[in-house]
């Protein structure tokens, strides 16, 4: 297995043989199981969309090998949660609400993701793997991971309009306007070594304040 050979990952569950691969595939296996079951039991839309959602997840594991967008098809793995659960309470997509959450999960996480994948750039190019850091170097993979989050952004205030809710969405807007661009400030292509703090810190900080912002916005307007 590549992971067995990255620094990086070489500690994780599977590499270390903290966890069998048999145990892996029995997890797996049950937790498929118990997925399609829960989508039978929620309206025939989920039932329908299960083994696209399955596919989005399983593919995800094996792109780094096929493609160098593979931070996209994480991004996708991650952004059809949001609409997917929209579906599971409404059997249908009858509003642009969840798409636009969706399309900001994507590219938010395909921004984030090419950031974190530039600590591989040695290893993804001497192992065949493919991403957007080994393509196109450090510096401009950066450059395409503001792309993504501008764009994540704009996203996020079409959210913010098409919504209509209040001062404490758009409080929330501002403040992760204000932290993706501080994100980009801890790492550059010479000096990575904020890159955690960069990823995981300001990531957890993101999700909260959009939870607790609009949330707040959503009780205060009902």
């Amino acid at each position: 297995m590549l992971e067995l050979d990255d620094p990086r990952t070489a500690g994780r569950e599977i590499p270390s043989g903290k966890l069998s691969v048999r145990f892996a595939w029995a997890f797996f296996f049950a937790s498929v199981a118990l997925f399609l079951i829960a989508a039978y039991s929620l309206n025939w839309l989920t039932l329908a969309l299960s083994p696209i959602a399955l596919a989005s997840i399983i593919g995800y594991s094996y792109a780094k090998r096929f493609t160098p967008f593979a931070h996209l098809l994480l991004g996708w793995a991650l952004a059809i949660s949001p609409t997917a659960a929209w579906i599971a309470v409404r059997g249908t997509i009858d509003s642009e609400i969840p798409l636009l959450l969706s399309l900001l999960v994507l590219m938010w996480t395909a921004g984030f993701d090419v950031m974190y994948a530039c600590q591989d750039y040695e290893f993804d190019r001497r192992a065949g793997l493919r991403s957007i850091p080994a393509a196109l170097g450090i510096p401009r993979a950066l450059w395409i991971a503001r792309l993504f989050h501008i764009q994540a952004f704009v996203a996020l205030i079409l959210l913010y309009g098409l919504t209509g809710l209040g001062w404490p969405a758009l409080t929330g807007v501002i403040m992760v306007g204000i932290l993706l661009i501080y994100q980009h400030t801890l790492v550059s292509a010479r000096d990575l070594s904020r890159m955690n703090a960069a990823f995981f810190t300001t990531n957890a900080f993101v999700s909260m304040i959009l939870f607790v912002t609009f949330s707040t916005a959503v009780f205060i307007a009902r």
